[in-house]
């Protein structure tokens, strides 16, 4: 089952309960999965969510990934085709930001629109029982006492044969495309932690060409109750 999520109705829900229960006013808990290019993260998220789900009676968990861009173009005033390309991790170039400024009235910087996305993300961190997908969630969630942050990574050949299926790319292609992807990735990473950073940030590394799915679901699952964050 995909656990879908209305972001705004997810926060007013789960502070309202934080209102309601004063003794559990601690930011989170929050689970974030990054990973190289072409591991299964999002299909891992989905899992993880129902397995934790079954478990529990009470304050279900979610997974979220593609409703940050929603809810960042929310707070911007801005369609969220408009800011995609920060998703894509691409930037607009010296003439392409002066032509904005000049010629759009709700004009928004990379700045702009990165902080925005950064502070959504916080914040559904904070409001917890959530797995954030990417996004530089790692760094952006890190200083949360009750967080655990995965990291996924696999060979090049591995990754590169799973991109490949998916774009319909050789892999000549796909090799190449993958490692620029892992670069893009770790520059919108280090644009959140402040600094070049490194797997440190990450609480558990999973090799996805060595481990199943299930291998990595169970095993966050049994450090999530062993932390206590599945209540």
């Amino acid at each position: 089952m995909d656990t879908k999520i209305d972001l705004a109705k997810y926060a007013r829900d789960r502070l309202q309960k934080r209102e309601q229960n004063k003794t559990s006013l601690s930011p989170g808990p929050v689970v974030t999965i990054s990973r190289e290019f072409g591991c299964p993260a999002k299909k891992i998220a989905r899992e993880l969510t129902d397995a934790i789900n079954n478990k529990k009676k009470r304050n279900k968990w979610c997974w979220v990934s593609k409703e940050i861009l929603a809810e960042s173009a929310d707070q911007l005033g801005l369609h969220p085709d408009e800011i995609q390309y920060v998703f894509d991790y691409k930037k607009k170039g010296i003439v392409d930001e002066i032509l904005s400024a000049q010629t759009r009235k709700y004009y928004r910087s990379d700045k702009k629109i990165r902080n925005t996305i950064g502070n959504v993300i916080k914040k559904i961190a904070e409001t917890g029982n959530v797995i954030i997908v990417g996004r530089g969630g790692a760094a952006i969630a890190n200083d949360i006492k009750n967080s655990l942050h995965i990291k996924l990574i696999a060979d090049i050949e591995w990754r590169a044969k799973n991109v490949g299926k998916r774009r319909d790319m050789d892999i000549d292609k796909a090799i190449p495309f993958t490692l620029d992807y892992d670069k893009k990735r770790k520059i919108f990473l280090d644009y959140y932690w402040g600094k070049t950073s490194d797997h440190s940030i990450f609480d558990l590394i999973f090799n996805c060409n060595t481990m199943t799915n299930e291998e990595i679901v169970t095993s966050i699952v049994l450090i999530l109750e062993k932390r206590k964050f599945l209540k």
